[in-house]
């Protein structure tokens, strides 16, 4: 029953680390940018959306349609970045340690 233990006070550790993670992960930021950088949409690593920046050259009244397009690329953009940010946040926790299918970090 030693073994048991030792796997217990393991997992309490991964769950207090995974907690700091995502704690952390709420300070960090990326920007995802469409348009070559006329759009530009900051989250959190949380996928909270931070800031987002419009060059004023886009303000135009027959430009508001390619605007929309430009922000929602802009968003999926800063979101891939994230679960990128995310995923390497998770390999560090890890160790690397590769999990059952279909079993995904954070819980």
């Amino acid at each position: 029953m030693k073994n048991l233990g030792q796997i217990m006070k393991q997992a309490q550790e991964m769950q207090d680390k995974m907690a700091r993670m995502q704690e952390s992960l709420s300070a960090e930021e990326v920007t995802g940018q469409a348009g070559g950088g006329m759009v530009q949409v900051t989250l959190n690593g949380k996928y909270e959306m931070r800031k987002i920046r419009i060059d004023p050259s886009l303000a135009g009244p027959d430009d508001v349609e390619v605007l929309e397009d430009l922000i929602v690329a802009a968003q999926n953009d800063a979101k891939n970045k994230v679960e990128v940010m995310v995923q390497e946040k998770m390999s560090e926790l890890t160790g690397g340690l590769q999990l059952p299918p279909g079993m995904q970090l954070p819980f």
